[in-house]
């Protein structure tokens, strides 16, 4: 798959230093990962795959002024998704010291002003609203509800990056909606 390609013909509206950006992006993602194992994603082609995963939700939400992402780890989906909305704050919750600190040197490296990254669990953060939460890999749907609860009302929406098992996670749950690609299932509920 070639990034710049896919991402076009998606028509992904994107900001003018993305491509730049993201280059440097994962060049510092492989130099970093050969020390730290950052993420499991060792070639540039998973990583690209990573990349656009995180990014195609673009296609289909409104630009939010705030978002927090969940465990962002090696920055999937939260620093792609700072790269691609400069004018949304984006806040990166990251409990492990070696991500947090990748995280930090790609906010200074690029100069992202909108990015904020928070060391530390989310349950132990201080109570915030944001207009958007988004969350990969990090638990089941009933448990991401219940992390996300301090930072959420009414007029907040949850964007959880799920696989095949976001079905069994949905039952009984209210109003939500689920965005299939062909290796991705975006679930999409109101924060209320």
């Amino acid at each position: 798959m070639n990034l710049k390609t896919t991402i076009t013909e998606e028509q992904i509206p994107l900001p003018e230093n993305f491509f730049t950006n993201i280059q440097k992006y994962k060049e510092n993602l492989f130099k970093w990962n050969k020390i730290h194992n950052l993420t499991g994603a060792k070639d540039e082609a998973t990583i690209d795959e990573f990349i656009y995963d995180a990014l195609f939700p673009v296609t289909f939400l409104n630009k939010p002024k705030t978002l927090m992402d969940i465990g962002t780890g090696a920055g999937f989906p939260g620093m792609i998704l700072a790269l691609a909305l400069p004018q949304t704050k984006v806040t990166l919750v990251e409990p492990l010291a070696k991500r947090a600190g990748f995280l930090q040197f790609i906010k200074a490296t690029l100069n992202l002003e909108n990015v904020t990254v928070v060391k530390q669990r989310v349950e132990n953060m201080p109570p915030q609203i944001f207009e958007i939460i988004t969350s990969r890999a990090v638990t089941d749907t009933k448990m991401l509800l219940q992390l996300s609860k301090n930072f959420r009302n009414e007029s907040s929406q949850l964007l959880f990056y799920k696989g095949e098992r976001v079905y069994e996670e949905v039952e009984g749950l209210p109003e939500h909606k689920i965005i299939k690609t062909k290796n991705r299932h975006y679930l999409l509920m109101k924060g209320a």
